[in-house]
């Protein structure tokens, strides 16, 4: 570790540190409490986390130290140990909430899905790097989606939606390796097709989709298009509309329907399962340009934000922090995404390439989908903020996912 500690790159880990002490300051002040001690105090939350932060340095310094043919020679054992530990939640694992999702030993909890995704990012990277490997080629398209498809199954029986959500993030790094196009178009216009049913009703959509189709086959008529393909495409959307309203009253939970149904303004219910986003909206709204001041938010000291500290903790940084203090931690998580694209993309491995473009995916999906529900844009889905959000298991995994491309980033030269 010593003699390649100059390559590692500094920029992504002052970021790593920043994220983490910003996030801490906020853990604190969301979590600040009549009877409250010492900032190490290790009954309260604050004290809690500070000892996870301490814990991780001590990871991050085991993972550094690991020679990084190791994450490419045993990857695949790895990602059986995390599946193991998925389906052993069903025997061993302790229920909360509602969600079999952790085990408990003693006052330690751990959720291993949030390593399964560490498990699962190494498992493709090695995958899709290796030699006869093409994903142009269905066979190679369809066991790597078995690879990702496996965890997020074992995710979804616990069940935690939000999770499972995640892998849709290794889509980034398929796409950049060679994934056809078409494959984001239909994910893309799946989500747009599913969004508006639920919005507009399905008379409306399938009128849409009839004039969208008219118009593209007319636009194109001087090519003679195949009008059998057009038919066959506006049938299957048609089919995929039709197909939501079960979708939606038969597989989706009670709560995940009244959520959509809040954020698609179809229901208003500020004190039943809508209380969260809108407290949050409050607490965000009135910090205004330069916040109230750190343990100074009103919002967050009346803890009117149930689960301020974890999922919700950005609330606690609009209140207090204000626009400044919001734009901050946006433009934080931008550089970092941003710094992770240009070593990805330095890379003279596959593996390593892979691995960046996984970590890049799954940084930015939590990081959308926790503004996007803390803001009130999204359902609320229990996805926590990368380094940010209180939580051992989270700040671990993400701690790992992190820093084992560090290491592959500085031993880029030597390893091929």
């Amino acid at each position: 570790m010593a003699k390649s500690i100059t390559g590692y790159d500094w920029t992504t880990i002052l970021i790593f540190l920043l994220l983490v002490g910003f996030g801490w300051a906020n853990i604190y002040s969301a979590s600040l409490g009549v009877n409250t001690g010492n900032f190490f105090d290790l009954n309260q939350v604050y004290g809690r986390q500070g000892l996870w932060i301490v814990l991780s340095f001590l990871l991050l310094i085991i993972v550094l130290s690991i020679e990084p043919r190791f994450y490419q020679r045993f990857s695949s054992v790895i990602y059986i140990i995390s599946l193991l530990s998925l389906a052993g939640l069903f025997v061993f694992g302790k229920t909360i909430a509602g969600q079999t999702a952790w085990y408990v030993i003693g006052p330690v909890s751990l959720q291993p899905a949030e390593f399964a995704k560490v498990a699962t990012a190494l498992a493709v990277a090695k995958y899709v790097s290796g030699i006869q490997v093409n994903l142009k080629e269905f066979e190679h398209q369809l066991k790597v989606f078995v690879i990702i498809s496996l965890p997020v199954l074992l995710v979804m029986l616990q069940p935690d939606a939000g999770s499972a959500m995640v892998y849709f993030a290794f889509i980034f790094p398929l796409y950049r390796e060679g994934l056809h196009f078409a494959y984001l178009l239909l994910g893309f216009f799946a989500a747009i097709l599913f969004v508006s049913t639920l919005a507009f009703g399905i008379p409306w959509v399938i009128g849409g989709i009839l004039i969208i189709g008219a118009l593209m086959f007319l636009k194109n008529r001087k090519r003679r298009p195949n009008i059998i393909k057009y038919l066959f495409l506006i049938a299957v959307a048609v089919g995929f509309s039709l197909s939501v309203n079960y979708v939606f009253e038969n597989v989706f939970k009670q709560h995940h329907r009244d959520r959509f149904n809040i954020v698609l303004g179809k229901e208003v219910d500020s004190r039943g399962i809508g209380y969260n986003t809108n407290q949050s909206e409050i607490a965000i709204g009135s910090g205004g340009w330069f916040g109230k001041g750190w343990t100074e938010g009103t919002q967050t000291k009346g803890h009117f934000v149930p689960e301020q500290h974890t999922d919700y903790i950005f609330s606690t940084v609009g209140e207090e922090w204000g626009f400044l203090g919001s734009s901050f931690v946006l433009i934080l998580f931008i550089l970092l995404l941003l710094r992770l694209l240009y070593l990805a993309e330095r890379q003279r491995s596959q593996f390593n390439r892979v691995y960046g473009y996984s970590l890049i995916g799954i940084i930015f999906m939590h990081f959308l989908v926790n503004i996007g529900m803390v803001i009130g844009i999204f359902p609320t889905v229990g996805i926590p903020l990368p380094f940010f959000s209180y939580g051992g298991s989270g700040l671990w995994a993400f701690t790992i996912l992190l820093f084992i491309f560090i290491k592959l980033d500085a031993e880029r030269i030597s390893y091929i």
